[in-house]
């Protein structure tokens, strides 16, 4: 066959028929999709939005780098079948698909911003501030390198992210919760209950007999897992943290007293105010002639009317000395300890004579003696900050030379922490809190996602440091037999019999109720005495019990009900429910809609980027997503 393909592609008729018989079969190729034979048997998008499009590339980096994160968290290795159970593939796939969308709408509105204006924006972030309240360049790059980026891919992840704030905050501007919702709120929460009430005691059930050894072996097997013993590990510990190398004891009282009046304000209370009106004029000599005669009785209004200027011309509000922006001018408007006429002061735009209306002292909740050894803690912590990197180096690199964590530890003048048994919750088994362990949520996963003989990665901390740990004996959880815990068994069990038997008393006393009987001669009948309460809302009270409540608004008004308390059951009767009128203009309303835009905010976001996506109309190659996350084959 091939030499007659050969034969025939020396004549000119046969170069003709042939090249039709390859066209054709090439046509056949594309009409039944087998073009990828032609790309390499794989197609490089992934989704198609509008223009735009989403590469298996790019997807499978964004996938990979939410997988390294969330391994991270759980402390182990998490395979692709677990995170496509957790939706993880689908979740990096629907972000990428609104921001795509998000980008070609900020590109057809004409959006832009600055590299300088982007670059300001990240240093204005919370998340790359130190202690002091300021950037941190070691905190940025730190935290960007741990979540797997160059300085310049972040910037340009953050200067997109800005662009799309800064679409869908004109979105949702001014967005408010629907009144009606408002009101509910108010009800549910505003509602008081005047309530008569007795308390049950324990004792009311009766004494409980003695079960015997039957009933206790019984009632041991019904609820063997109740009785088992928790799992133990015997720990070497090493923290690496600002907190832990900080030494206050090097911090003088002049850098505290520095640190507490930088912060003072924002932390310990209000800064002082002064209500500032201001007027300009184009010399000095102008401006001072201007005050001679403010001086000699002229008022600041009739200065200004003269000069044609309004109040919201020469108003400038309640100002802390921060707000000014000049440090000088701020020095000499707070110098003043009266109300009265600060300049001529020289601006950016003329000389000004500023009148201080009105003074607003400053109110501080700690003084600098009560704040004194927290903010020496912190400056200590600042400073220790730059060696906790180069300590954790220097412990890796001993640590990858084969060196146990103590030798590691000992090398850098550090001693390992032994901890002889603790649960996964960071308590002893006499159920004591574990310093350094207990509440550390991160830590304890990884502890008990490892196990002896286990190289760990470090952990990080929330204040920028690092924990290391190795697992020095497992004594696992098992189940214990009877005779071990009899006792526990019969304790649980009278419990379990008197609780019983005190619900049933008091669903008795409950249906007396119901039937009219006063609640004074009921609890009388049960030898308590009444009390009674006006002042019931859905909220902690001091005198009752989260079930209490909750029983107490579940029943009508004018009704009766029961409720667990620590030591025995309170029986209730509604007297009264009432609601107070609901103002919309109230402070608490505000509060209550503040507290809810979000969620109507994110609603309307959500509507909005979903709109966007059937505009766009968007596709996915569901057989590039599953190849993306190793679901299928890509060259199959």
């Amino acid at each position: 066959m091939l030499e007659g393909l050969r034969i025939a592609s020396q004549h000119r008729i046969g170069r003709i028929v042939l090249g039709l018989v390859m066209g054709f079969i090439a046509l056949s190729f594309a009409v039944w999709g087998i073009g990828d034979v032609f790309r390499g048997f794989t197609s490089t998008r992934l989704a198609k939005v509008g223009a735009g499009e989403i590469s298996v590339d790019a997807y499978r980096s964004a996938y990979q780098n939410e997988l390294r994160r969330l391994q991270q968290r759980a402390r182990r290795a998490i395979t692709n079948e677990e995170a496509r159970r957790f939706g993880l593939d689908q979740q990096v796939l629907q972000r990428m698909i609104t921001d795509l969308s998000l980008d070609q709408k900020t590109k057809a509105l004409g959006l832009a911003i600055s590299e300088d204006e982007t670059l300001r924006l990240t240093r204005d972030e919370n998340v790359f501030k130190g202690p002091a309240g300021k950037f941190d360049s070691d905190r940025f790059k730190q935290l960007i390198r741990d979540a797997g980026y160059t300085e310049r891919s972040f910037l340009l992840e953050q200067k997109g992210g800005y662009l799309r704030k800064e679409l869908t905050d004109s979105i949702v501007a001014g967005m408010e919760p629907p009144p009606l919702v408002l009101e509910a709120l108010h009800r549910f929460r505003n509602e008081v209950r005047e309530i008569d009430y007795f308390l049950l005691p324990a004792a009311a059930a009766g004494e409980v007999a003695k079960p015997g050894e039957e009933e206790l072996k019984k009632y041991f097997d019904d609820r063997e897992q109740s009785f088992r013993a928790r799992e133990y590990r015997k720990l070497a510990l090493l923290a690496v943290t600002p907190a832990s190398l900080a030494k206050p004891q090097e911090v003088s009282e002049a850098e505290v007293r520095k640190l507490y009046d930088e912060v003072k304000a924002k932390r310990y209370g209000t800064a002082e105010k002064r209500h500032l009106r201001q007027l300009l004029f184009a010399s000095k000599d102008e401006a001072d002639k201007a005050l001679e005669r403010l001086k000699g009785g002229l008022s600041f209004d009739a200065l200004a009317g003269e000069r044609k200027l309004s109040q919201k011309d020469i108003d400038l509000g309640l100002l802390e000395e921060r707000d000014l922006g000049d440090r000088q001018i701020a020095a000499k408007v707070f110098a003043s300890r009266e109300p009265g006429f600060v300049g001529p002061v020289q601006t950016a735009f003329g000389f000004a004579i500023l009148q201080v209306e009105k003074i607003i002292p400053s109110v501080f909740t700690r003084s600098f003696e009560e704040a004194a050894d927290e903010l020496r803690r912190e400056i200590a912590q600042q400073r220790a900050a730059p060696s906790v990197r180069t300590l954790h180096d220097s412990i890796e690199d001993q640590r990858t030379g084969g060196k146990t964590l103590a030798e590691a530890a000992k090398s850098a003048g550090l001693d390992v922490a032994t901890i002889e048994a603790a649960d996964s919750t960071g308590l002893d088994p006499a159920g004591k809190e574990i310093a350094g362990l207990f509440g550390s949520e991160d830590l304890l996963k990884a502890i008990f996602a490892s196990d002896v003989g286990v190289d760990n990665d470090t952990v990080p901390t929330r204040d920028g440091g690092y924990v290391w740990f190795e697992i020095a004996k497992v004594e696992p959880a098992r189940q214990r037999s009877f005779a071990e815990v009899k006792e526990a068994v019969e304790t649980a069990l009278r419990g379990e019999k008197q609780q019983k038997a005190l619900t049933e008393r008091a669903e008795a006393l409950t249906a007396e109720l119901r039937a009219g009987k006063a609640i004074e001669d009921v609890a009388k009948g049960a030898g308590a005495e009444t009390r009674h309460l006006s002042d019931v809302k859905r909220a902690p009270h001091p005198e009752l019990s989260t079930a209490a409540i909750v029983a107490i608004f579940d029943a009508p008004s004018k009704g009766a009900g029961s409720a667990a308390v620590d030591g025995g059951r309170l029986v209730f009767q509604v007297k009264s429910a009432t609601t107070p009128a609901y103002d919309p203009a109230s402070i608490e309303a505000k509060a209550a809609a503040d507290q809810l835009r979000p969620a109507f905010t994110n609603d309307i976001l959500e509507q909005y980027v979903g709109a966007l996506e059937k505009v766009f109309n968007v596709s996915i190659n569901e057989h590039a997503l599953q190849a993306a996350t190793g679901g299928a084959d890509q060259n199959q």
